[in-house]
């Protein structure tokens, strides 16, 4: 096994404990927080503290469904998927975006009639505490996704640690409303909050169906990534040209199909050894890839 095929089997298995873990922390964390959430709401019966508290619920069945589907997505390839299951990650993302919106609607109506029918807000103070309790954990977590989709590029993940970041914002903004009511008396803060999250939760939901569609129909990766792979290939002594370069991914493993020119009068074998030198540099920057390399002779020769 060459060099770049080792680190390939080495950055995947650690990427594949990295994605795992990111997992269980998020539903570890999502669970603590119901828990305190609920605690506090019951405290303070803050329609902004409730939003908070349906928006973790949420978050909990979305990273539920995520560890299912990264686990499902690391599966290795077999005889029914040949191109692996990697295409499961967009598909919970997608999922998550529809638990995403489904929180948002429920957010708003209940802000809504909150609003009609304002009520005072009772023990900021435990709702306050609850608050900040969240905002260090969520962070702690955020950093930890960041840091696993770094190296992974799961798009699942990305859209796990999107929710928690607006979780952050979220649960700063019912303190401020806390404070609000409070403290200046103004009942309508705790609802026209909570209307507030549920628009910026819905616009979070946008990004999300992006990625997850991006994966599933295929798209290419951005032009600066196919320029870079051209330019590593082109570096390769005897490749005249490339064409024909086509590229994918799917959760985290990247497809690249090409054409490169050759000199005609290279004989087979050293066509065969300059393709695997161009699959080797392309392993080298991109460790989960796969590459599909054919030859052309250059120049063409007619049949």
């Amino acid at each position: 096994m060459s060099a770049p095929e080792l680190v390939k089997q080495s950055v995947s298995q650690t990427n594949q404990r990295l994605m795992r873990a990111a997992t269980y922390a998020a539903v570890g964390l999502a669970l603590t927080l119901i828990t305190l959430k609920t605690w506090a709401y019951l405290a303070t019966d803050s329609v902004a503290m409730l939003s908070t508290l349906v928006d973790s619920i949420l978050d909990l069945a979305a990273s539920i469904v995520n560890l299912l589907a990264v686990r499902q997505a690391l599966i290795p390839a077999d005889d029914d998927h040949r191109f692996g299951h990697g295409k499961a990650e967009a598909l919970a993302a997608l999922l998550q975006s529809a638990f995403i919106v489904g929180s948002a609607m429920f957010l708003m109506l209940h802000a809504f009639e909150r609003l009609f029918n304002p009520e005072p807000v009772s023990a900021s103070q435990i709702g306050i505490m609850v608050m900040i309790a969240s905002i260090i954990l969520t962070l702690c977590l955020v950093v930890f996704q960041r840091y696993v989709i770094r190296r992974t590029l799961s798009v699942a993940i990305s859209a796990d640690s999107l929710q928690y970041a607006a979780d952050i914002l979220v649960n700063i903004g019912v303190i401020v409303a806390l404070l609000l009511v409070t403290q200046i008396g103004w009942i309508y803060a705790d609802a026209l909050f909570a209307i507030g999250i549920a628009a910026y939760i819905t616009y979070t939901a946008w990004s999300i169906i992006r990625a997850a569609f991006a994966d599933l129909m295929d798209e290419e990766l951005p032009d600066e990534e196919r320029e870079k792979i051209a330019s590593l290939v082109l570096a390769q002594r005897h490749v005249i040209g490339i064409h024909d370069l086509r590229t994918r991914r799917s959760g985290q493993n990247i497809f690249i199909q090409m054409h490169i020119d050759l000199p005609a009068e290279l004989t087979l074998m050293e066509v065969h050894h300059i393709s695997w030198l161009v699959e080797q540099s392309i392993l080298e920057l991109y460790p989960n890839a796969e590459a599909i390399i054919h030859q052309d002779p250059y120049p063409k020769i007619e049949s």
